[in-house]
């Protein structure tokens, strides 16, 4: 996994996906950031391997750059500080105004979304083994952990190995063996460098050599005597 992050729906398929294949038989491996959603993914994982470099970041949903959390916990702060003293209803006016009341319930249902996601996912998985009440216990910890916006300061936090296990998560050092880690960075840098030096966005491969690359070509169009553009084509 090496991925900012993405959408709950799209995480929950790939996650539907993957148990439909392999059961709870499932590793993650975190070369260098999976934040967000991909946190999300390697919570659904029977265990996570991390470098010392490697990091795992909180799964607070946001809207447009806008965070679930944060607009919840405003609203509440408004609540307050109204309620103690009604002059401060002159500061908070603008503010709420911009709310509308569909948003906030998108907030409230993201992020209820996203925390039964991440504690069901380790339940039934990384922690499938606990005894119960030991189960319930450990997924809600770093459920909390993960999405608490006013602990974390941010959605740009990162969680490197000994935090995570910190946590509780099962996270195994990709510096244990030797073999695994060279694999696995040069694997990591070998695409990041075609990804980001070539015209391939799409890479397709598999455990037999065989691959399926999409790339973004640049078509050469004549127009007049001595000048000449380039026109972005499609994929091909």
């Amino acid at each position: 996994l090496h991925t900012p992050g993405g959408s709950v729906a799209a995480t929950e398929s790939i996650v539907t996906y993957l148990r439909d294949m392999f059961g709870n038989d499932i590793r993650a491996i975190v070369p260098q950031l999976a934040m967000s959603a991909g946190t999300m993914i390697a919570c659904s994982c029977k265990s996570i391997v991390m470098g010392k470099h490697s990091s795992l970041g909180p799964v607070d949903p946001h809207f447009n750059g806008i965070p679930a959390v944060g607009v919840l916990e405003e609203i509440k702060r408004a609540y307050t500080e109204i309620a103690v003293d009604q002059a401060y209803i002159h500061i908070w006016s603008p503010i709420l105004a911009r709310l509308t009341p569909s948003f906030v319930q998108q907030c409230h249902w993201a992020v209820e979304r996203s925390k039964a996601f991440v504690e069901e996912s380790l339940s039934e998985n990384m922690f499938s083994e606990y005894r119960r009440a030991r189960r319930s216990t450990a997924a809600a910890r770093v459920r909390e952990q993960l999405t608490d916006l006013s602990a974390n300061k941010g959605h740009d936090r990162h969680f490197h190995l000994k935090e995570c296990r910190n946590m509780g998560l099962n996270v195994i050092a990709l510096e244990d063996d030797s073999e695994l880690q060279d694999t696995v960075l040069t694997i990591h840098h070998c695409y990041m460098h075609t990804l980001a030096n070539t015209g391939a966005f799409k890479i397709i491969e598999n455990q037999e050599g065989k691959a399926m690359v999409r790339q973004q070509q640049q078509m050469m169009v004549m127009q007049a005597p001595g000048q000449m553009s380039f026109d972005p084509g499609g994929p091909s």
